[in-house]
């Protein structure tokens, strides 16, 4: 496929253009999915198959999931997400 004829794929909204192609890549393509898939579940999956996954792609997650900005997540709750990171990175999945 040449660069002419590539596909466009359509954005999950608050995502771009490589995010929503990462999304992709995990088997999220509607915004009906994302709602169905738990955040840091989510992250894991993105985290193991997309090299280069950044905790900003989680605040973006929960912002799409709130329909906020994703700084407006990172600004309110990064010591909630990180903690329950470190949680379930101890296997601790109470929460």
């Amino acid at each position: 496929m040449t660069k002419g004829t590539a596909k466009r794929i359509p954005l999950l909204p608050g995502f771009g253009p490589k995010s929503t192609l990462a999304l992709q890549k995990v088997g999220v393509t509607t915004l009906e999915q994302l709602h169905t898939i738990d955040p840091y579940v989510l992250y894991a999956r993105l985290k193991a198959n997309v090299p280069g996954t950044s905790l900003n792609f989680l605040y973006a997650i929960f912002a799409a999931l709130d329909g906020c900005d994703w700084r407006d997540v990172k600004r309110a709750r990064r010591t909630e997400i990180l903690l329950r990171l470190e949680d379930l990175e101890r296997g601790d999945m109470v929460g």
